[in-house]
């Protein structure tokens, strides 16, 4: 489709980036299709059975291995990274309190799938009104291996708690992908992880979930426990997820490289329904309606009502004794769910253990 006469790809590439960073995206890079050494690393986490219930990583491996199975004709991706962090300082005050819920960063605005799509859309017209391409947009949103994408497009390394990191903006930024026919230059990958001998995410983890450097047990993740698992969290690791009732950021709190955080600009990002600072009680007592309505068009919404009471049960029971809390608890011992019961008995008898 494309002939090298009639284009100038490396002022183009130029183009794209200057692009995404107008629209709000505060890098933009290009890389190939080739994955083979991050599917590799895949298929060896999956046949250790670290992904735990998330039965969709083992689907569609076929199209993690190759995007152009994905969107026919691939021949680039384009991944851009936009910061969500709204305040790191406050995050670390509510997570130490723990008569407050705690939500990852990440959740605490809008759901981050509609603002990327919503943008990476915007640059695939963009591009296509200079240069007609056949591309499609993805954030997380299918089976694509995006940190081994950016990665090699020079935003970052995977550090040792597997998360992206950039040297001037830490780990706080969402990723997102444009597949895209066009043959671009290139950019050079990041080859080199500045982690060097710091292990502070491996042993910050609540739940020793970071079993070795870039090696992580879903099964035992505090992200997973409250976000992906839909059953009954394993009694020995109720009581090592605090008041973490959404995602958990520890491992990104402890980061050196997190000094560089950049506060986002997208107003979207920012905490809804003081979400940042809000007590347990408070959202234990929320209704089915009111969950529905107060995280509409929020990533929360996804782990349910069921599993938002399950979750605040186990940080009620965290935290400290109060007989306001166990007069809270006691109106659910009798609630219909019965996965709701078991977390409410289970925090019950923590919180009279500890009121003796």
């Amino acid at each position: 489709m494309f002939k090298n006469n009639d284009i100038d790809f490396t002022l183009l590439s130029q183009n794209i980036k200057h692009w995404g960073k107008s629209i709000g995206f505060q890098d933009v890079r290009v890389s190939s299709c080739d994955n083979s050494i991050a599917f590799k690393h895949l298929k060896q986490w999956l046949d250790k059975k670290y992904h735990g219930e998330m039965g969709y990583m083992e689907n569609n491996l076929s199209l993690r291995q190759n995007p152009a199975r994905l969107h026919a004709g691939t021949l680039r991706i384009i991944s851009a990274r936009l910061n969500y962090a709204s305040s790191v300082k406050l995050n670390k005050k509510t997570l130490r309190d723990k008569q407050k819920a705690y939500i990852s960063q990440y959740a605490l605005g809008r759901d981050y799938h509609k603002v990327i799509r919503k943008k990476l859309k915007q640059l695939g017209q963009k591009i296509n009104q200079e240069v007609p391409h056949n591309y499609r947009a993805f954030t997380d949103s299918a089976p694509i291996l995006e940190r081994a994408y950016a990665e090699q497009a020079g935003l970052g390394w995977i550090g040792k708690n597997t998360m992206l990191i950039n040297k001037q903006a830490g780990s706080y930024f969402f990723l997102g992908e444009l597949l895209t026919n066009i043959p671009l230059p290139i950019d050079q990958a990041t080859t080199q992880s500045h982690c060097g001998s710091c292990r502070a995410c491996i042993d910050i983890c609540p739940t020793a979930a970071i079993i070795a450097p870039n090696q992580l047990d879903a099964r035992r993740c505090i992200s997973y426990l409250n976000i992906e698992y839909k059953g009954s969290i394993p009694v020995e690791l109720r009581s090592k997820m605090g008041n973490r009732i959404v995602g958990c950021d520890d491992c990104q709190l402890i980061c050196p490289w997190n000094k560089f955080t950049k506060i986002t600009e997208e107003n979207d990002f920012l905490p809804r329904h003081e979400l940042d600072a809000s007590d347990l009680i408070k959202l234990f007592a929320w209704t089915e309606q009111e969950f529905l309505q107060k995280t509409e068009g929020s990533a929360i919404r996804r782990i349910g009502y069921t599993c938002w009471l399950r979750n605040i049960a186990v940080a009620l029971g965290n935290a400290p004794p109060s007989q306001n809390t166990i007069d809270v608890l006691s109106r659910q011992k009798d609630h219909p769910n019965s996965l709701v019961r078991e977390h409410v008995d289970w925090a019950l008898t923590q919180q009279q253990a500890k009121a003796q």
